[in-house]
């Protein structure tokens, strides 16, 4: 799925003579933390952070201590002074699995999404990504969340798929992932319904353990 279709295009946007007040109003009364900083023609030459504002403010402000005097210290400070300038953005045409990779790796919130002549096309965030899957997996709907262990190997995942349409139960969706133990992966099947007791016994009569969600959760923590 690309970026395209899971960002926020409608964006809030400023310019960089914008005062940190007048940002920091717009973020409390819009409910974002992140304001794409632009030109005139959308072009996107910083974002600025509630973070950035908090940090060019004294810590008494966030406690509410600062006085009128105070605020006037700040009064003619810019978002150009405290911007991010030439911040990591994606492309449309990216997708989520590299929205994903790059808020991994950069540990931050959000990115602006630009076109290749660098201008705003919308923001995609933690949280566009967590609707995303959210659709894309299916749990939105009422269901029940199996975690199966199978060896790896072909045919395995249909012998799975075989057993729950037998029964005339629909997919959410389905997950593999790692396993701790070498030479096995974990199936996440969303199954669509919460009566799963006859296809729980017909997936453990074919020789598949099932465990707990959570169970397979904890074994992937590192003992210590």
């Amino acid at each position: 799925m690309f970026v395209s279709r899971s960002m926020t295009a409608k964006v809030i946007t400023i310019d960089k003579e914008t005062s940190i007040y007048e940002a920091q109003d717009i973020m409390t009364e819009n409910n974002v933390r992140h304001l794409p900083v632009v030109e005139a023609d959308n072009t996107l030459v910083g974002i600025v952070t509630d973070r950035d504002i908090r940090s060019a403010l004294p810590p008494r402000f966030a406690k509410g201590l600062g006085s009128a005097d105070d605020r006037k210290k700040y009064d003619d400070l810019k978002v150009k002074e405290i911007m991010s300038i030439n911040p990591i953005t994606i492309s449309p045409t990216d997708t989520i699995q590299d929205a994903l990779l790059l808020i991994q790796r950069h540990k931050v919130g959000a990115f602006p999404v630009v076109d290749d002549k660098g201008r705003l096309k919308g923001i995609i965030s933690v949280r566009d990504l967590l609707r995303t899957f959210i659709n894309v997996l299916g749990i939105g709907e009422p269901g029940t969340l199996l975690c199966i262990i199978v060896e790896e190997k072909v045919g395995q995942l249909k012998k799975i798929v075989d057993a729950v349409t037998e029964e005339n139960i629909s997919f959410g969706s389905v997950l593999v992932a790692r396993y701790w133990e070498e030479g096995k992966r974990a199936v996440f099947p969303y199954l669509l319904t919460n009566n799963v007791a006859r296809v729980k016994k017909k997936i453990r009569d074919l020789g598949f353990t099932i465990l707990d969600p959570m169970q397979w959760y904890l074994d992937q923590i590192p003992k210590t």
